[in-house]
């Protein structure tokens, strides 16, 4: 009021004042004098007062008595103007405050006069209204009169005023209450109020202050006039109102609640007066029961009155709310009052009242929790916060159960359905209305009793109807569906409350403590007890018991309640709300960590999104045991039935397949359904983290509504619409088709939002998935129906969106999608593989933080499962592992890094078995290995690709894959090679790690070929690898593997090591050798078909052992170049001659296998391993240097001759050879050498023995070496022998001889006589025979230049040509074997199938070359001692007896002519020689031979054949007559030397020839020719020559040629006389021409010799002889007669020589006259 003090407003106040006293004075004039002096003299006093004192108002206020005087006196005279005049000023004056306390009480009792006159009643409450309010003067009894006044007013007649009294008194008891609260503010300081506990003494009322007092009095009488009681203070009360006095009551309770709360006066009269008084008026609202009393009864005051009941319960509300503190047990008892109202049996407004009430405190979730505390918490109080709400359960169930009778609309309906009965029920089920134009309310409906749903309020206020109908008296009607909109709301905005509360406060506790992880609140409370014994933690504790006892209190009313309501409801906001309270209450329960109460609730909105009676056992299971509480349980029969009526408002938007194992017709999906699914999700999606077990509640429901709509899960993981499989299709409605992929964009969102839960709920969420997935295989296995893929696809979001810390979940994850990977049914599988390779792939893909590169634990841990895949047996799964392998590859194959093993085994580990798409596939990715990733892998991967590439090669589903596998290890050698130096260090280094690392184990460190260097290890292992392929089944393979086995170690064998040589030689070579030997000879020997497919195989292949015969050749041959080729780095290895020996041994069991193509090439290699020139004895030759170089060293310094550059090895890169030269050079030792080469003629000689001696039996399947075999085992000799030559002994040479005849005699198959001989005709040497010939050619060259001692070899040399020179006239045996001649053979080949025959080769050019070099040979060697002593002259004379002898019966014409001539040549050559060792005898065996074998020739017992020419003859006549010219050259002239028995034997030979009778089968034309004439001759020429030699030394000698010369004549003379007979005997017949020719030849003889006789001197003609010559002429004579002209002409010519002897008698020669 500061604007009163101000000058003007006082100035206007006097003004006012004056005004108001003059207008006063005016109007009491007349008829009221002494009221006009007062006003008067009032005017001159205040003037006075104005005129006097500074302080105008406070003097005003000192002289207020005097100065209100007049206006009293005015309201006295009861003068209505007057009256009003007086008031207005009376309360100007009051405003202004200058009325004191006297003049104040002077007001009241004019005020009380004019009440009690009932004069300006209105302007009566007006004046005390302002006399109160505007100041505090007005005290103690002058107040309570004022009151009282107000009190009278309110009881008029008149409404008017008994309603502003009303709001007078209200006002009035407002600003009692009012200054007491001011006095106490004032008071603050000095005397600070304590709060006043419960049970505290009543204490004095003096102690208060005065506006307390005040107060305390008049709240004390309001009580006392509601319990109607007189009051103490309120003196002059005539009447009073119960309504009144409660609404004062509560006015007083609901405004000032600090003045109860801080004075223990007021305390005291709150308990044993406010309470008590409130529970004996609810009394009669208590004992009522519904139709239990008439409603005429006598006793009114036992019905329940609503304006009391009503305003009671306003009351109560405020003392529960503002006083609860105060009031514990007066509460409880409210509080069961209130719980009690509820009942069933109570009036429905007496319900709607309670409800209402009831709903005041559930919005105030501070007050439930004091309520929880005091009552539930303690142990032998009333659980009243349980039964609130389980009584608000039950009302709403009541609801329900009791049709309302208050309206008949409502009873009529129910009636009409219960009438209808369920059967009508269903046929509409579903459908009713929609589309038929009714729009519904939303309302509740339960088994017949359809409840309407009233909007009663805003969320969180509980605005109540009823309890403001304070002007009803008579009970208002509660319209249907109040009460339970109300209840519905209680219990909405009760969970809201608490709620928002709890989980505020939940959030405070955890960001003071962060040491409470939120996963610590599901840990149990007496662990958290342990964490920290601080205040903070005791205090948290005793928070978390409260919050944890409020929701144990009230979950399963509400669930109860909250679940008949969801069945029950038709509203989709209603459905959403009641969804909303559930979802926040699970999620409360979780965060809590009551498990129990969380499940359930999440149960109940699973159980709310699948179709009614479905059965999912999950939830039934879990449930069943948890919530049996009263009769409000879910399972309760009440609630658990479904009846078909409640769906009958629901409209049905899909109808689908249920999950199981066997479906049972279809399910319907209602619109509620899908609200109570999305619901599911939102609780999933919001409150993840605080689910825990329950994430398999929830998952198994979208599980199996996701089934029902049809979702197939998409890449990813993200589940799309997508068509059922089997089944009737899935139909859905437009509504939910535009809905699916919104609810499958949230479930993806749910699982996407895992990311941000913590390790523990992540576990939880994983764990459930995984049991879900488990389940889902159970039910697919044993049918191959469509499974459930929604955990399989959830896991792969999952783990997708969690890669961040992949690490915590990845083993639980992959194992489990491991297991479903190996699931029967092949849906199921393929979408584990999918799951599991996309995951890895991710995983590799992520920016992880470490990156992976740095991580390579991680990296392991995530490629694991994928080599894990590798025990699954399913292909389709194995071939998305390896799709996954080469995904990886391509996308981060250059940062696999310590992966590769992982990667390489996945690939490795596909099996033979395995399908060829898979080996294709996994060959595919061992390809781009290869290709792109060898330089970017840890080099020790590189063995492991060395493996794998082997073991494609072993694969036999594709021989293509097995050859490119060949290749690629190829490949992958070259590649060892260009970056060998760098593979090399790193090997080294890691060696080095890994030797450290097993030391301190204290382990030894093992990998395959340990010694040898890690670098030279992975060689060893290529090759190993590579020898493996070479003995494959398939001979492609093995030819291809062979190949590059030797290539690359040609190629590349230089890089190794000179130790790891010895690896190679001995683990690689030999080993494959041994392999490939004994698969050789055990292979099948049946013939194959066909090579698979079309392929024609040819006949040299059509065997496996042929197959194999290939694959010997191709190794051995590698063996052996590799031996040549690299023997400086051999042969100083230690074991080389081991090894050489074992090469041997191999060389010549492939020689000896009964294969020619094996054994040919055996030879080859044979041929190839002796080409070796020793280093050691290479000196001499000029363009090598000095010494041996076994190792490729760079050679710098050595002065070789004509060496004028370094010599360099060209086959490999010098320095990174020179690792080699830490050795020194290795000079070879000759010893050593010999000895090799000495094993090698062993070797030869075992081969050559055994393959070329006869079998024992033959049969079709003997077999007989070829020969190109023989060949190429003669050819390889002369090589070898130029090696072992120095100690080549008789020995030796003997076996040597044994071979090569065996060799030679060896016959040829029919089959192949084409091709390997001449015809028959030419006159050529096989190139066996050649080879033959050089073998002996070769040694006797070695004798010639070889030291003396060597020369004792020539005889057996002879020897074994003179053998060889016999097969011209018989050709050698072989074994048993028939052979056929050559020239039949090649006709008779057309028996087809007759075994393949033998031909014995035509040796005749053979013997007659061997013959050639016979004689060329004795003419070289004839006077060697050797050649002497051992009668080599004989044996040759003795070997040419026999052709000489056959002469015409040779097998070829030739071998006589050519025997005679040699014979003659080696005569010449050798009868010198003999002469000379006349004397020692060394050749007297040799005379007789050569008499026999000369006259065997001469005188041949075979005939000339019948075509021979003249010409023929003639010049074989001559060659007898050079024979007999080199007896008369060279044999009788040296008579002396010659032992006489043979000069004998010539003379009688000479004898015989120059008579010699002709053969009888000349034809007369031809005989004169064919007599050999000038061989008789020149016989006789030769005898009588000899015979009167003038060199006849001794009388023997020449009475040997006389002898002869005698036997000759004596012949002769036979000879005509037997013809002389004969004639005469035959008469006119002439003799046979023999005979003819016979007596010709004598004739012709006689006239020789008689010629002969002649030329000879005449001093060695015995006389004797000529006697017997003249004796012969008688003889002649008598012949003149015969009749042959041919005889007779003969006969001329004899008998002309005679006319010498006509001489004279001998008398004249005495006379010596002529």
């Amino acid at each position: 009021m500061s604007c009163t003090n101000s000058p003007e407003a006082v100035k206007k106040l006097l003004e006012n004042m004056q005004s108001d006293l003059r207008a006063l004075s005016l109007e009491c004039k007349k008829k009221f004098p002494p009221v006009k002096e007062a006003a008067e003299s009032g005017i001159i006093k205040v003037k006075t007062i104005a005129a006097r004192n500074t302080e105008i108002l406070a003097a005003l206020k000192e002289n207020s008595s005097e100065v209100v005087q007049p206006f009293l006196m005015g309201c006295g005279t009861k003068e209505p103007k007057v009256t009003q005049l007086c008031l207005a000023a009376i309360q100007r004056l009051m405003s202004h405050e200058v009325v004191s306390e006297a003049a104040a009480g002077n007001i009241i009792n004019m005020l009380w006069q004019l009440m009690e006159n009932s004069l300006e009643e209105l302007k009566l409450l007006q004046t005390v209204l302002v006399l109160l309010t505007t100041n505090t003067v007005v005290h103690d009894e002058a107040l309570s009169k004022a009151i009282v006044l107000c009190f009278r007013l309110h009881f008029t007649k008149d409404n008017i005023t008994n309603n502003t009294a009303a709001a007078t008194v209200r006002q009035v008891v407002t600003v009692v209450f009012e200054r007491m609260v001011a006095e106490d503010d004032r008071h603050r300081d000095i005397d600070p109020p304590v709060l006043i506990q419960g049970n505290s003494n009543r204490r004095s009322v003096s102690t208060l202050r005065p506006c307390a007092k005040d107060a305390y009095m008049l709240f004390q009488d309001l009580c006392q006039l509601v319990n109607a009681d007189a009051p103490y203070w309120l003196v002059g009360m005539t009447e009073m109102t119960r309504t009144f006095g409660l609404e004062l009551l509560e006015s007083v309770l609901n405004d000032f609640p600090q003045v109860f709360l801080q004075h223990q006066e007021f305390s005291f009269l709150l308990k044993e007066r406010v309470c008590p008084l409130v529970i004996k008026l609810f009394s009669p609202n208590i004992k009522f029961r519904q139709g239990s009393s008439t409603s005429s009864s006598p006793a009114p005051v036992e019905k329940p009155y609503f304006p009391i009941c009503m305003r009671l319960l306003r009351v109560v509300s405020v003392l529960i709310k503002q006083f609860y503190s105060l009031l514990v047990t007066e509460c409880e008892i409210f509080l069961s009052l209130l719980v009690k109202f509820l009942d069933a049996d109570k009036p429905q407004w007496l319900r709607a009242v309670a409800v209402e009430s009831i709903h005041r405190l559930c919005v105030q979730p501070r007050l439930l929790r004091s309520f929880c505390q005091s009552y539930d918490m303690k142990q032998h109080s009333t659980k009243v916060f349980r039964d609130i709400v389980n009584a608000l359960g039950s009302f709403i169930q009541s609801l329900f159960l009791v049709p309302p009778t208050g309206n008949p609309a409502a009873a009529n309906q129910a009636g009409n359905n219960n009438a209808g009965g369920p059967a009508s029920a269903p046929a509409n089920s579903g459908v009713v209305g929609i589309g038929a134009g009714v729009t519904l309310l939303p309302a509740f409906e339960y088994r017949g009793a359809w409840i309407p749903i009233l909007t009663i309020t805003v969320q969180g206020s509980a605005k109540a109807t009823y309890l403001e109908m304070l002007d009803k008296v008579e009970p208002p009607t509660i319209p249907e569906g109040y009460a339970m909109s109300v209840a519905f709301h209680c219990l909405l905005d009760l969970v809201r409350g608490i709620t928002t509360m709890i989980e505020g406060e939940l959030g405070e506790v955890e960001t003071e403590s962060p040491t409470v992880t939120e996963g610590a609140s599901s840990q149990s409370s007496e662990r958290r007890d342990e964490q920290s014994a601080s205040d903070h933690m005791d205090q948290e504790t005793v928070s978390r018991a409260v919050w944890e006892e409020m929701v144990s209190a009230c979950w399963c009313g509400l669930l109860a309640a909250l679940s008949l309501l969801l069945d029950a409801s038709t509203d989709e906001a209603a459905t959403e709300n009641i969804l909303k309270a559930e979802l926040t209450m699970a999620a409360l329960c979780g965060r809590l960590g009551l498990v129990t109460s969380r499940d359930a609730f999440i149960t109940a909105i699973c159980k709310g999104s699948l179709p009614p009676h479905y059965a999912l056992t999950v939830l039934n299971a879990t449930t069943a045991a948890t919530l049996s509480n009263k009769s409000y349980s879910i399972q309760g029969q009440s609630v658990m039935m479904i009846s078909p009526s409640s769906e009958s408002h629901q409209q049905v938007v899909a109808v689908g397949q249920p999950l199981a194992v066997q479906p049972q017709g279809t399910v319907m999906l209602t619109s509620k359904n899908i609200q109570c699914m999305r619901t599911l999700l939102n609780l999933a999606h919001c409150h993840g983290a605080v689910l825990g077990t329950s994430w398999q509640l929830v998952l198994a429901t979208l599980q199996h509504l996701v089934w029902i709509l049809g979702l197939k899960p998409s890449s990813g993981g993200a589940l799309k619409p997508g068509r059922a499989v089997e089944g009737p299709s899935t139909v859905l409605t437009t509504a939910v088709m535009t809905d699916l992929p919104v609810i499958s964009n949230i479930l993806s969102r749910l699982f996407e939002s895992s990311q941000y839960l913590d390790d523990v709920s992540l576990h939880h969420l994983i764990n459930a998935l995984c049991s879900l997935s488990l389940e889902a295989m159970d039910m697919a296995y044993g049918n191959n129906k469509e499974p459930s893929l929604f955990a399989v696809a959830k896991l792969l979001e999952t783990g997708l969106v969690n890669m961040h810390r992949i690490e915590i979940l990845w083993r639980p994850l992959t194992g489990h999608l491991l297991e479903v990977c190996q699931h029967p049914n092949s849906r199921m599988r393929e979408w584990g593989a999918e799951a599991l390779t996309s995951l890895i792939k991710a995983g590799l893909t992520f920016n992880h933080e470490p990156p992976l590169s740095q991580n390579q634990r991680l990296q392991l841990l995530l490629l694991n499962p994928l080599k894990e895949m590798s025990n699954i047996n399913h292909p389709d799964i194995r071939l998305k592992q390896l799709e996954c392998v080469l995904q990886i590859l391509q996308s981060q194959g250059d940062s696999l890094g310590p992966g590769w093993p992982l990667v390489l085994g996945v690939m490795g580990a596909i099996r033979n078995d395995q399908g060829e798409s898979l080996i294709r596939t996994a060959f595919q990715c061992l390809q781009l290995v290869v290709t792109d990733f060898l330089p970017t892998m840890p080099c020790s991967c590189l063995q492991i690709v060395v493996d794998v590439a082997g073991s494609f090669g072993l694969h036999n589903q594709e021989l293509n894959i097995s050859l490119t596998s060949i290749g690629l290890l190829w490949n992958i050698s070259d590649y060892f090679f260009q970056r060998g130096e760098t593979i090399e260090k790193e090997l080294n280094k890691e060696e080095a790690a890994q030797q450290k690392q097993a030391e301190e184990k204290g382990v030894s460190l093992n990998r395959p070929f340990h010694p040898a260097p890690p670098f030279d290890c992975l060689w060893l292992c290529l090759y190993a690898k590579l020898g493996e392929l070479c003995v494959d089944p398939r001979p492609a393979v093995r030819k291809s593997a062979g190949q590059t086995l030797f290539s690359t170690i040609g190629a590349h064998g230089t890089l190794l090591q000179h130790a790891t040589w010895h690896t190679v030689i001995w683990k690689v070579l030999f080993h494959l050798l041994d392999r490939v030997r004994e698969s050789s000879t055990t292979a099948d020997k049946e013939k194959i078909e066909s090579g698979g497919g079309n392929i024609l195989i040819h006949h040299s292949r059509d065997t496996a052992e042929k197959q194999w015969a290939e694959t010997w050749v191709l190794t051995l041959a590698g063996v052996a170049r590799i031996f040549n080729t690299r023997r400086y780095l051999l042969q100083p290895l230690g074991d080389f001659s081991r090894a050489w020996d074992v090469l041997l041994d191999h060389i010549q069991s492939a020689a000896l296998s009964k294969n020619n193509e094996v054994s040919l090439a055996a030879l080859k290699s044979f041929q190839e391993i002796l080409q070796i020139v020793s280093p050691a004895r290479d000196s001499e030759k000029p363009e090598t240097p000095v010494g041996t170089v076994p190792v490729p060293v760079l050679i710098g310094n050595i002065s070789g001759q004509g060496l004028s550059r370094p010599f360099v090895r060209t086959d490999s890169i010098g320095e990174k050879l020179g690792r080699c030269s830490s050795e020194p050079p290795v000079v070879t030792d000759e010893a050593e050498d010999l000895k090799l080469w000495w094993a090698a003629w062993n070797t030869w000689h075992r081969t050559g023995s055994e393959s070329t001696e006869p079998p024992s039996t033959f049969d079709e399947l003997t077999f007989i070496p070829s020969q190109p075999f023989l060949t190429a085992l003669i050819q390889i000799f002369p090589a070898l022998y130029q090696h072992i030559k120095a100690g080549f002994s008789m020995a030796d040479l003997q076996k040597l001889g044994v071979i090569l005849h065996s060799a030679v005699s060896v016959p040829i198959s029919s089959d192949a006589s084409p091709f390997i001989l001449p015809s028959y005709t030419e006159a050529v040497l096989t190139s066996l025979q050649e080879a033959v010939l050089t073998a002996l050619d070769v040694l006797q060259k070695a004798i010639c230049v070889g030291p003396e001692n060597m020369q004792i070899m020539y005889p057996a040399i002879f020897e074994q040509l003179l053998a060889f020179v016999e097969f011209s006239c018989k050709p050698p045996q072989y074994g048993q074997l028939e052979t056929k001649h050559i020239a039949n053979a090649k006709h008779n080949q057309i028996q087809l199938f007759a075994p393949a025959e033998w031909v014995a080769l035509n040796y005749v050019p053979f013997a007659e070359r061997s013959l050639e070099v016979v004689v060329d040979l004795y003419q070289k060697t004839a006077c060697h001692k050797a050649v002497v002593n051992e009668k080599v002259l004989q044996s040759i004379i003795k070997t040419l007896r026999v052709p000489l002898s056959l002469k015409y019966s040779c097998p070829s014409e030739s071998t006589w002519k050519l025997a005679v001539a040699s014979l003659l040549k080696v005569l010449s050559i050798g009868l010198p020689v003999a002469r000379q060792h006349a004397s020692s005898g060394k050749f007297d065996s040799m005379w007789p031979e050569l008499a026999s074998t000369l006259e065997d020739f001469l005188f041949t017992k075979s005939i000339p054949p019948d075509n021979l020419s003249i010409q023929e003859f003639q010049r074989n006549e001559s060659i007898d007559v050079e024979v007999v010219q080199l007896i008369s050259a060279e044999i009788l002239p040296y008579a002396n030397l010659i032992p006489k028995a043979f000069v004998a034997q010539m003379m009688t030979m000479l004898n015989r020839g120059s008579i010699h009778s002709q053969p009888s089968s000349f034809t007369e034309a031809e005989i004169d020719i064919r007599l050999r004439e000038e061989f008789s001759k020149m016989c006789f020429e030769t005898l009588l020559q000899f015979s009167f030699s003038n060199k006849v030394t001794t009388p023997q000698e020449g009475y040997i040629s006389r002898m002869a010369l005698s036997v000759l004549l004596k012949r002769s003379q036979d000879v005509l006389h037997r013809y002389i007979e004969d004639e005469r005997l035959s008469g006119k017949c002439p003799l046979p021409r023999q005979q003819v020719t016979e007596i010709i030849f004598v004739l012709k003889a006689v006239s020789t010799l008689i010629d002969s006789l002649k030329k000879t001197q005449p001093e060695n003609v015995d006389g004797n002889t000529w006697a017997q010559v003249i004796a012969l002429y008688p003889t002649l004579v008598e012949c003149i007669t015969c009749s042959s002209s041919d005889v007779c002409s003969a006969l001329k010519e004899a008998l002309v020589p005679f006319k010498d002897f006509m001489q004279p008698p001998a008398s004249k020669v005495q006379n010596g006259e002529s």
